[in-house]
Formats: C-alpha cells, structure tokens, sequence
C-alpha cells in the first residue's frame, strides 16, 4: 500500500471535526434553493446504486461508505441493501461520534487514517458521495488505489460528486461554508483518475436535473445520463 500524505489527513480531520455539529444545518440551507432537503439527495444517491447493482448482479454484500460523514446515507443502505454489512469509514472521529447516535445499529465504523483498516479483497462494493473534492487532487491516486486494494475482483467503486459543468452547482459550492476548501472534479477526469488507479471499465452518468419544482419531469432524467448538465454525476468503475 502505498504511503499517504498524514499532514492533508489531519488537516481534513480538524476542519470536518469542526464542521460536523452543523453540518446537516449548514447544508440543509445551502440546498434549499433545489426545493429539496438532504435526505432526497442521500436517498436518490442509494437508490440508484441499487438499481445499478441489480443491473449488474452484485451480490453487494459488503458495502463500504468512503467518508461517511455524519450518516446521512445509513438509512438508505438499511433501506436498499438490508442484508448488507455496512463498513462506515471517515477521518473525522466527532462525525463519527454524531452518526453513532443519530443511527445506532450494526454498522463498522473506521477512522481513516493513512489507510483503510480494511482487508484486502473484502468489499463487494465501494461507495462515496461528495467527498473526493475535499481530498486533495494529489492524494486521489493513492485512495482511488487504496479503495482498489480493499476490492474484491469484480467489485465497483461508485462515486457521486457535484458537477463543475452545472451552474447552480457551482454556485452552491462556493457559497457553502462546508465546501470553502473544495475543489470540484470533472466527471471525465475523476473517469481518468480511476483508470489511473487501476480500475476498469471507468463510465460517468449524470443526474439530479430538475428542481423539486419541476419534479414530474424526475423520470425523464434516466435518459439523459449522457448530457453532461446534471447537478451531479455517478463514475462507476469496476476492479479486474
């Protein structure tokens, strides 16, 4: 495994340490605009991982959550993946603190640290949302590998991160207190950066099209994956 940076892991771990208390607040008002609360983007983000994993035949029954947070997922994967162990892994220890409680359970929790106290080829399904542009884009490669080494042949890492390429995305992110230190990622080049990594079969989809207010318009945007607007994007990438 190759050695990370501690000192950006450190830093990550005091500002989310921070942060964490309120940042269900803080994102809640920062999304507002969208008609929607946090949990119609945590849900839509599970439930299309489901759709995905069906689609493929993933067994998905160990299931890694890259930057947990403060759980705003857990009920979702108990939602659509019930029978699956759950593996919570973050670098902020009081966000993990803050996801005990609001969600107690069966659930792993891990503290990244240089790495993933995980084994290797142990997870059937990698999952992270939102958090790569908060990593530093040097230390991608070292946990597009490291996420890569706790996969088991065939697994998929799924990753969903904001889109640069959507206005009121960006506008989003750069008002938000939670985001001051991020830097968003093309769909294209977080595909790349995996494949450099040394996943396969790397593939962006985009979603989150229409506002809570144009709602009815939601089923059309299964078909529009390709057209690289939406407010967010999926880059699924498969291990050999």
């Amino acid at each position: 495994m190759t050695e990370s940076r501690p000192h950006s892991e450190k830093t990550l771990q005091a500002e989310f340490d921070l942060l964490a208390d309120e940042y269900r607040q803080v994102h809640s008002q920062n999304i507002a605009i969208t008609g929607e609360g946090p949990e119609y983007f945590s849900e839509y983000k599970i439930s299309d991982l489901r759709r995905y994993a069906d689609k493929e035949h993933l067994a998905g029954s160990q299931i890694l959550d890259f930057g947990s947070g403060i759980g705003n997922s857990l009920p979702y994967f108990r939602k659509y993946f019930p029978d699956a162990t759950i593996n919570c892994a973050d670098v902020s220890s009081r966000s993990i603190e803050i996801a005990q409680t609001r969600f107690p359970g069966n659930e792993n929790y891990l503290l990244i640290d240089r790495g993933l106290p995980l084994a290797d080829n142990s997870q059937d399904i990698v999952f992270s949302a939102c958090v790569f542009h908060h990593i530093p884009h040097g230390e991608h490669h070292h946990w597009l590998t490291e996420l890569a080494r706790v996969t088991r042949p065939g697994g998929i890492l799924a990753i969903y991160e904001h889109n640069p390429l959507n206005p009121l995305t960006l506008r989003a992110v750069n008002t938000c207190p939670l985001d001051v230190n991020a830097h968003l990622i093309r769909g294209g080049v977080m595909r790349k950066r995996a494949l450099d990594g040394g996943w396969q079969e790397a593939d962006v989809a985009y979603k989150v099209f229409f506002p809570s207010l144009l709602g009815a318009l939601r089923p059309v945007e299964q078909h529009l994956e390709w057209l690289g607007l939406g407010a967010q994007y999926r880059m699924v990438a498969r291990k050999a």
